[in-house]
């Protein structure tokens, strides 16, 4: 796997063609309904949001949210009463969050495209850093994390999501993209490049990030895989699962590997130490 020069121009042209999440509804565009259907398909799927986030904590506090998407996390911190700033690397995900804050009648203290790996705010700025399954799609992840702490203020919180390599998804996916096309000896890290969403698309493990973290002045207050409905596909039509044989061997696999590692989403949740 190489870089190219243009990377990170073909992640933002993939997710300009529709921001995460808003594939679940036929809804007019922007339309109350249209934001209300991908909210409840959100919570419905990930529903571990919001113990993770934690949004009603954080009332008073200055949030920013990297990655916003459809903006349906977004609202939420706008609901806690959080001062709220947002930014993603598109245009399209931009509108659609300026556009749900206007249906519901809603402000936020700033919303723009920016760069996770450039963030356009000052030095220990934010209460809370938060980003769920957004800076393992840019370029340059580190840079992306270093931007997070940065901006994060002494003693803030910081709280990502990032994908787990080892983990029951990407196993499927080794067994659909390599051993099931022929090609047994092809990496994990090579199919979610090339086929997990946008191009370029990186995955880590626990140890990987305790690591990684270990050389930034934060302290981890928890760094976690737990296996969801998600892994699962509890929230997939049964019918599509042949009577549920496909849940029940995803479970099984799970079981297997270990139910608090083996989850697709790592969630990483530390602090900025104090000055």
């Amino acid at each position: 796997m190489e870089f190219t020069h243009n990377i990170k121009e073909q992640v933002a042209e993939f997710w300009d063609r529709g921001s995460c999440g808003i594939s679940v509804t036929a809804a007019e565009k922007y339309s109350r309904q249209y934001f209300d259907e991908i909210e409840e398909y959100r919570y419905q799927v990930e529903a571990e949001i919001f113990s993770f986030a934690q949004f009603i904590r954080y009332h008073g506090k200055r949030v920013l949210e990297v990655g916003i998407g459809a903006g349906t996390d977004f609202l939420q911190w706008i609901r806690a009463g959080a001062e709220a700033y947002g930014i993603d690397l598109t245009e399209e995900s931009v509108r659609n969050v300026q556009q749900r804050l206007s249906a519901y009648g809603m402000k936020a203290a700033d919303v723009r495209v920016s760069d996770a790996e450039n963030l356009p705010y000052q030095d220990n700025f934010f209460d809370l850093v938060y980003s769920w399954g957004v800076i393992h799609h840019t370029e340059n992840t580190i840079k992306a994390l270093e931007e997070i702490i940065r901006v994060a203020k002494p003693g803030g919180a910081i709280k990502i999501m990032v994908y787990n390599r080892r983990s029951v998804v990407a196993l499927q996916l080794y067994l659909q993209y390599g051993l099931l096309r022929g090609k047994p000896f092809r990496s994990i890290s090579d199919i979610l490049w090339h086929h997990q969403e946008s191009i370029g698309t990186k995955a880590y493990t626990i140890e990987e990030m305790k690591n990684i973290l270990s050389r930034y002045p934060v302290v981890i207050r928890s760094i976690n895989a737990k296996v969801t409905s998600y892994d699962l596909q509890w929230n997939y039509d049964p019918k599509v699962n042949k009577n549920g044989l496909v849940r029940r061997a995803l479970y099984s696999l799970a079981c297997i590997l270990g139910f608090n590692r083996c989850g697709w989403f790592l969630t990483i949740d530390i602090r900025k130490e104090a000055a």
